[in-house]
């Protein structure tokens, strides 16, 4: 019996532990990002004032890109990307520098026409805040990872307003199939309060509850499934498109100025060609697709462009808001090419791509319910988990670790960074899908 009451003290002790140290870092990023997010809307809106505010990126690009290089390397790129990498390879510790240099890097880059988001830059921020902390109070670097992972959700929940899927996505985001239970009771106490700060220091939220209740039916049914398979599609272009960007960059003759200018220019003459709608954040045309509003069928692809232009040629910034505006306007298309409720795929669309591009269909699922309401996210639910597996094993996040295998019938390397897992894959003999295809080989060599 003593034993008995010495572990539950033992237990409740580190739950009171992780709720005093998990609302600390919430109330850290909270405020953080609520600092991030102002400066971000105010510069937005200065400089946004003029038609012609997108022809600065041949200057913001290099400026970002030299700030980054000569003061903190790791505010390059993603911010997400960036604190997986610190979790995996350095026991969660990040630089202080990183966060002033990523707060003003990502302002530069999305308030001149950058295509990027602002998820990732508040997560990167929170962690290296949280990381500050860790160190401060001496922590252990099991400590220290946790209180990382806890920054991540408190920096998707304060930026979108949605602390279940937001902590979910801290503790998904980092394997590939695997939950760390761990850290979840900490991350879910985070992320409540970072929304929690955030909106009671004037952050206002995206939440779009939709007035169409779907009618369930095999034919209906049987399309969204359609749409999760074309999502984890989209989702595999968007990262496809994103690592060619990057290919073409690394190729580049010329420093890290040269190449700013030239993706700068670049995004001017796209824009001059077609809309300034794919420069920045994208909102309203997320917006717009959710509305039921007619959009560009080609604008998932622009998006994508635009992303991969920004994030490899100077800019810095989030990953997140750009899956989003994929999600969205590529499921507006597919409900116009079905004769469906726009706006409901939209909504299937926004949530899928995320669920395929960053490997988290658990967090996508949950965020799908608490943006649009069971109505439309009893549907998501299943589209983001074959988009999930569609998508195979890549994802915008390229240093998450491997910790399943998509299917049975393909051989990966488990336990990898995806980065670093090899893309021939061998079908198992015994499989299911082997025996049909060896016994279709025998047919052929027997005709």
């Amino acid at each position: 019996m003593e034993k008995k009451l010495a572990e539950e003290s033992v237990l409740f002790i580190s739950v009171l532990k992780w709720f005093l140290l998990s609302t600390l870092v919430g109330i850290t990023v909270g405020l953080s990002t609520v600092g991030f997010l102002k400066a971000l809307y105010w510069a937005s809106d200065s400089i946004g004032r003029s038609p012609y505010y997108y022809l600065l990126l041949p200057l913001a690009l290099p400026l970002s890109a030299f700030l980054i290089k000569y003061i903190a390397p790791e505010a390059e790129g993603m911010g997400t990307d960036k604190v997986i990498e610190a979790v995996h390879r350095n026991s969660g510790k990040i630089r202080p520098a990183v966060v002033p240099v990523k707060l003003a890097a990502t302002v530069l880059t999305i308030a001149t026409g950058g295509s990027a988001g602002k998820i990732g830059p508040c997560a990167q921020i929170g962690g290296g805040l949280t990381s500050l902390l860790a160190d401060l109070f001496r922590f252990s670097d099991s400590d220290r990872k946790k209180l990382v992972i806890c920054g991540i959700s408190a920096g998707f929940s304060a930026v979108f307003g949605t602390p279940i899927a937001g902590a979910i996505f801290g503790v998904e985001v980092l394997f590939v199939g695997s939950l760390l239970y761990d850290v979840l009771f900490p991350s879910f106490v985070a992320g409540m309060i970072s929304y929690q700060v955030a909106s009671a220091l004037g952050i206002t939220y995206f939440h779009h509850p939709t007035d169409f209740s779907p009618v369930f039916s095999e034919s209906f049914f049987l399309e969204v499934l359609l749409a999760g398979v074309l999502f984890g599609l989209c989702s595999f272009l968007l990262i496809e498109i994103l690592d060619y960007c990057r290919s073409i960059s690394r190729r580049s003759q010329g420093g890290i100025l040269w190449k700013g200018i030239l993706g700068g220019l670049v995004m001017v003459g796209l824009t001059w060609i077609f809309s300034g709608q794919y420069l920045g954040l994208g909102m309203e045309t997320i917006q717009a697709s959710l509305d039921g509003k007619e959009v560009a069928w080609y604008a998932f692809l622009l998006k994508m462009v635009f992303t991969g232009i920004t994030l490899n040629f100077g800019g810095t910034g989030g990953i997140i808001v750009p899956v989003l505006f994929t999600g969205a306007s590529s499921g507006a298309l597919l409900g116009q090419i079905l004769g469906a409720h726009t706006g409901t795929f939209a909504a299937i669309g926004f949530v899928s791509v995320l669920a395929g591009a960053t490997n988290t269909p658990i967090a996508a699922s949950i965020m799908a319910l608490e943006l649009f309401g069971p109505q439309v996210g009893a549907y998501a639910a299943p589209a983001c988990v074959i988009s999930f597996l569609m998508t195979g094993h890549r994802s915008v996040h390229a240093t998450q670790i491997l910790a399943i295998q998509k299917s049975a019938s393909l051989e990966v390397q488990v336990g990898k960074e995806l980065h670093t897992v090899k893309a021939q894959f061998r079908l198992r003999e015994k499989s299911l899908i082997g025996l049909i295809l060896s016994l279709w080989k025998k047919k052929k060599g027997n005709g």
